[in-house]
């Protein structure tokens, strides 16, 4: 059982303090959750985030979390999916989980025509060396929680103020940038299906 929430756009910390409080009280008959959102500009620090990643300060403000990964940036026009599954009932590992995450992103681009890849040594999809997904997890009583990220049609310049994901000269890309226009809410129709597809094989 897949239950997948439209959350519309909400600020970044009500949100994950809603998926910790989730995580918390779910037993092991809770069904597991996608939830779909976007946010309010926000950087966020990963467990293992350093802020010497963060380049310049602005007014966007930065929030330390508990995912795992370095740096990345939150906005308007970016699709966000939070995983909260039960990976110990999905027989998944966490790497496991990762690439299913990945290749959720790749079969959505493939789908509008966009050729990608993952790399096993920095997670996230990138379309010809330039990172459009991101994923950062977290891993509480066997659940998870945390997810991905996909730029579609945002603004990409607070990506310049930091080092994404800790990689300095990374360069990000959008689907809007490489020709495809498609609504938030198809592409959340097309990731969510895909991704629930995988689930329940």
């Amino acid at each position: 059982m897949l239950t997948v929430r439209y959350l519309g756009i909400k600020d970044y910390q009500s949100t994950w303090l809603d998926m910790q409080r989730f995580t918390e009280e779910r037993t092991a008959q809770t069904a597991d959750e996608l939830w779909v959102v976007e946010h309010y500009p926000v950087y966020t620090l990963g467990l293992n985030g350093k802020r010497e990643h963060l380049l310049s300060m602005s007014d966007i403000p930065v929030i330390n979390t508990d995912r795992g990964g370095q740096v990345t940036y939150h906005g308007p026009g970016q699709l966000v999916v939070y995983t909260l599954l039960d990976i110990k009932r999905l027989e998944f590992s966490v790497r496991a989980l990762v690439t299913l995450l990945e290749q959720t992103v790749i079969k959505t681009l493939a789908d509008y025509g966009i050729q990608s890849e993952a790399k096993h040594d920095a997670p996230g999809v990138y379309v010809q060396g330039q990172k459009i997904a991101s994923i950062g997890l977290r891993i509480k009583k066997n659940c998870s929680y945390h997810g991905l990220s996909l730029n579609n049609q945002m603004d990409l310049s607070p990506f310049e103020h930091i080092n994404p994901c800790g990689y300095s000269g990374l360069k990000i890309t959008q689907l809007s940038d490489l020709g495809v226009n498609v609504s938030f809410n198809e592409l959340a129709n097309v990731v969510t299906q895909t991704l629930t597809q995988a689930l329940s094989k």
